[in-house]
């Protein structure tokens, strides 16, 4: 079993980079980096929709407040 995620890095890396070049220099995105875009963003919701639902707003609010 490979455990090597450095390609998968680098082809997020470079994804990232096509997309900041899109939204500030209004280089086209090419379908294929859409699609594997798409598919990322499915499979985290994905992810997200299988954990359970807890609130957290509480929490993050009474630790911003002890900080201060």
């Amino acid at each position: 079993m490979s455990t090597d995620t450095r390609k998968s890095l680098s082809q997020e890396s470079a994804d990232f980079q096509a997309v900041v070049d899109h939204a500030f220099k209004g280089k086209p995105v090419d379908p294929a980096i859409s699609q594997r875009i798409d598919e990322r963003a499915a499979r985290i919701q994905d992810s997200l929709r299988k954990k359970p639902k807890t609130d957290i707003a509480v929490d993050l609010i009474r630790e911003a407040r002890e900080e201060i």
